[in-house]
């Protein structure tokens, strides 16, 4: 098979996506030639697929910052064609064409071995989202989280936030407050696992003030901007937010009275650079955990992307959405 079929995006003549005809693509250093089963949508690949993302480094490019398939061919000694790898972040889909195609040469450094316990649709079930809410979880539990704990998880109907109850369900927590603004997520995410469902505006003051009562001992927060702002007075002493999300805004306008007078320590998640031995090690523990059968996930090919990124900015999208890019178009 010399062709196959990718989605690009391009801003020449002007902006736009398109399944196009492409070549495989020639090996240099120690490129591992994927041929792709899945990919997933990521709130980066929505902004990746529009014009004013400002995510894409250059055009054109192929989205999906994550992807997972079987090695085809490979001049990295560590993959040998027939294993099954997954990779995530880095430059996929940004800098480097992504896994929105059914072939793709890929950074050997960059790949994961997929873990026995997990195939490959499982692990683009997770992809990204599942990865960066792995961080999350283990952030906090480094600063001393227990199951006992209050935990509130934000943005809790996407992808980082509905794996993240998954994920805490399945180690024990109790008390998970999910932050929803749908009003249609309640029953699928206290099946997930939350033990409440709430609109952040009914747990919020309407007044922030410098401190707060002391209501939560831990977030996972996919959201940022004023909402993040608004919760940390409120969390308790000693307590923690872990940090990976920007949807709602990138400035947060906050005293420094909750951390100097309540010790709590806000932790910020990269998912794009993460060290090769600890991507080893989250990605041991999510196949560990297996909660993949217990996500809402919807399953699309490759032309369908364009409408869930829409649905994606348009703060319309629930759970995962995974892209079966091995099919033919």
């Amino acid at each position: 098979m010399n062709t196959f079929k990718q989605l690009q995006v391009t801003n020449e003549p002007h902006f736009q996506t398109a399944i196009v005809s492409a070549e495989l693509p020639k090996l240099t250093n120690h490129d591992v030639l994927v041929k792709v089963a899945y990919s997933d949508v990521n709130y980066k690949d929505a902004l990746a697929c529009t014009e004013n993302g400002q995510v894409i480094r250059h055009y054109p490019m192929t989205p999906g910052i994550d992807l997972a398939g079987i090695v085809v061919k490979s001049l990295d000694p560590r993959f040998v064609p027939g294993d099954r790898v997954l990779a995530t972040g880095y430059g996929l889909g940004v800098s480097q064409p992504g896994g929105y195609s059914q072939y793709q040469a890929v950074p050997g450094e960059w790949l994961v071995p997929l873990p026995e316990t997990m195939d490959l649709r499982q692990a683009m079930i997770l992809g990204t989202a599942g990865f960066t809410a792995a961080l999350c979880v283990n952030a906090l539990l480094k600063q001393g989280m227990s199951p006992t704990d209050p935990i509130i998880v934000t943005g809790a109907s996407g992808g980082v936030g509905s794996v993240a109850i998954a994920m805490l369900h399945k180690l024990g927590f109790q008390s998970i407050t999910a932050f929803s603004r749908k009003a249609d997520t309640q029953i699928w995410l206290q099946k997930l696992g939350a033990s409440e469902v709430v609109h952040p505006d009914d747990f919020l003051p309407e007044k922030t003030k410098p401190l707060d009562k002391q209501q939560v001992a831990y977030v996972i927060d996919t959201v940022g901007g004023e909402q993040l702002t608004r919760l940390l007075p409120l969390v308790a002493y000693d307590g923690a937010v872990a940090l990976c999300g920007n949807a709602g805004g990138i400035q947060l306008s906050t005293s420094v009275l909750p951390f100097i007078l309540r010790n709590i320590q806000l932790i910020g998640i990269d998912s794009v650079n993460v060290s090769h031995e600890q991507r080893l090690h989250v990605w041991r523990q999510l196949a560990e955990l297996s909660i993949t059968d217990k996500l809402l996930v919807t399953e699309i090919t490759l032309d369908a992307v364009p409408k869930t990124t829409k649905h994606i900015l348009e703060g319309t999208h629930q759970g995962r959405t995974l892209v079966k890019v091995g099919e033919s178009i």
